[in-house]
This record gives structure tokens, C-alpha cells and sequence, in this order.
């Protein structure tokens, strides 16, 4: 089948290998332009797509905007019998879901229409999802609105971070996206609409995301860490001092000692973990973390240093504000 491929980040990758594999024709990759990609001032670099269609020896375009005077034309004059979209990053507009005569295709990771948006994956774990997955859709002018075309579920790990389900389900992803393909070819896919009732909306994250809430219960303090790796990091704050916690879980243990509760995110045990009181009765045990300009350590590293002390209480801000 003659396709155009969209698609952006790494997430992408395992999807256009698979359909070469499969024996597809690319006429066209299609990825946003060259950026930064370390920090803002950092020399500009091709996308992970287009880095690899570039080793594959595909045509890549990278429009600053699909909007753009003679793009549509462009495309259309690639005459792709399907479109398929992997984590572009931007809405097709009406135009170019037009083009293709198959319709066009995105692939996304989540089980529709749950986790709508940018961050299905980070999003599901950090509302302490025990279950995700992909699902193929028909496109059509809306945010993840289209018909379900196939699914598949995908358990999440009990520590799994955002990063490393992202990898796995880039792979789940791309199998199922060859079967929708091959399965639309033989008239053996059955289209079933959403229903918008049971819909929810992942958008983007930012950095205020990941500031942790020590009046949260521990569950979801550690959710939010492993939703927020390898972007953007949950954050707590010692004074001025921001703490990136790169690895966490909650603590069954009683507490050591009766006595008046703890107030929130004040360290209550510093060894092999960094044991942190939360809401109510609830702990957090915090295993790996990150100071500025330093590399990442063990809660015993940290411990050993005194750079975590007992009774210092962490903040969600800078004592500054």
C-alpha cells in the first residue's frame, strides 16, 4: 500500500520500520522540523523519524506549519492511498484527511476514548491506571475523536515509568498498526464509534506538573513520579533547593514509634530510603534522586551525604515562592 507517514518523537520509530517491513511503500515521511533537542541553545536536530527515514533512504518533509501555501498540493501529488499519523504532533487539517482515497490513520497509546491528547501515557499511569494499551482510529476533524478501528491492552508495571511504558507500547503500537492495514486491505475491518460519555483528556504535560503535593496520599505522589520520567520529573523543594525524585514507592511500614503525626513531606527515616510522611497515615519512600547539577544518586548516597536530612520537611515551592 502507497502511504504517507507522519510521525515525531522515538515513539514513531518501531511504527515506520514495521510497515517497510511489511512491505508498504513510503512515498513520503513527513516530521517537523529540525530543533533543539538537548536545550534551547543546543544546534538543531532532525527528529527521531526523520533521522530514521533519512537512514532508510525515505523523502522527508518538514513543514513549519501543514498549513502552509502548496503543502496540501504537495501531498496530494504523492497520490498516497492511506495517511498514517504516529505522534506528530500536530491536528490534520480537513484538506489533507481528504487527500488519501483509504482514509487516514493514527495510531494511538491509550484505549480510546480514554486519555484524549498529547500524554495518554504518563497521564494513565499518574491517575493509577492498572491497565492501558493502543488503539487504531479513522481520523476525522477532532482530538482523538475518530471510529476505533483495533485495540489491544497492555498491563502496567507496578513501577513502570512513563519512559518505559512509552517503549513498550511504541512496539505494541506498530504490530498493531500493520494489522489494521493489512486487515482494512481485505474488508475485514469493523469501524465502531466512540462514545464521547466515557471520554477523558490527557493533555500535554508541563512543568507544574510535576511538583509534588505533599498532602496527597503516598499512591499517588509515587504515581505522579513514575508518570512524570523521564519528563518532566517530579520535583519537591528543600528550602530554595529543588529535588528531582527519579524513583519512589510507597511504604507499608508501621510507623517506628507512636507519637503526633508528622506534618506532610517531612522526612521521617533517611537510609536505604528516604521515607517521607504524606497525607494522613501515608508514606512515601523515595529511592533515587537528583540535585541540581549533579548526577543522579541512591537515597543512600543522599543519606550518607546529609544532603536529606531527618526532620527537614520537603515543600511543593521555594521557600522564596
Amino acid at each position: 500500500m502507497r502511504i504517507v507517514f507522519f510521525g515525531t518523537p522515538e515513539f514513531s520509530v518501531p511504527s515506520l520500520r514495521a510497515l517497510l517491513r511489511a512491505g508498504h511503500e513510503i512515498a513520503s515521511v513527513v516530521s517537523q522540523p529540525d530543533r533543539p533537542r538537548r536545550r534551547q541553545s543546543s544546534t538543531p536536530e532532525p527528529s527521531p523519524v526523520k533521522a530514521e527515514a533519512d537512514r532508510a533512504g525515505l523523502p522527508v518533509l518538514t513543514p513549519e506549519s501543514i498549513k502552509e501555501s502548496g503543502f496540501s498540493e504537495a501531498l496530494a501529488g504523492l497520490a498516497p492511498e492511506v495517511i498514517v499519523v504516529v505522534a506528530y504532533g500536530r491536528i490534520l487539517p480537513p484538506g489533507l484527511l481528504r487527500i488519501p482515497r483509504h482514509g487516514c490513520i493514527n495510531l494511538h497509546a491509550s484505549l480510546l476514548p480514554k486519555y484524549r491528547g498529547a500524554a495518554p501515557i504518563a497521564r494513565a499511569i499518574m491517575a493509577g491506571e492498572k491497565v492501558t494499551g493502543a488503539t487504531t482510529m479513522k481520523m476525522n476533524q477532532g482530538l482523538d475523536t475518530g471510529d476505533i478501528l483495533l485495540q489491544r491492552e497492555c498491563a502496567i508495571g507496578l513501577d513502570e515509568t512513563a519512559g518505559e511504558l512509552t517503549f513498550r507500547l511504541s512496539d505494541l503500537g506498530a504490530v498493531l498498526l500493520v494489522e489494521t492495514l493489512e486487515r482494512q486491505a481485505r474488508g475485514d475491518l469493523e469501524p465502531r464509534p466512540q462514545d464521547p460519555a466515557e471520554a477523558t483528556l490527557a493533555p500535554l504535560l508541563t512543568r507544574a506538573d510535576g511538583r509534588i503535593d505533599w498532602s496527597r496520599n503516598a499512591q499517588e505522589i509515587a504515581n505522579l513520579v513514575r508518570g512524570c520520567h523521564p519528563w518532566p520529573l517530579a520535583v519537591t523543594f528543600l528550602g530554595d533547593r529543588p529535588v528531582s525524585v527519579l524513583r519512589a514507592e510507597v511504604s507499608f511500614e508501621p510507623p517506628a514509634a507512636r507519637g503526633p503525626t508528622p506534618a506532610p513531606g517531612q522526612v521521617i527515616a533517611a537510609g536505604d530510603a528516604i521515607v517521607v510522611q504524606c497525607q494522613r497515615d501515608s508514606r512515601l519512600r523515595i529511592l533515587q534522586v537528583q540535585f541540581p547539577g549533579r548526577k543522579s544518586m541512591t537515597a543512600r548516597e543522599a543519606a550518607n551525604g546529609r544532603m536529606i536530612r531527618v526532620g527537614e520537611t520537603f515543600a511543593q515551592a521555594p521557600s522564596g515562592g
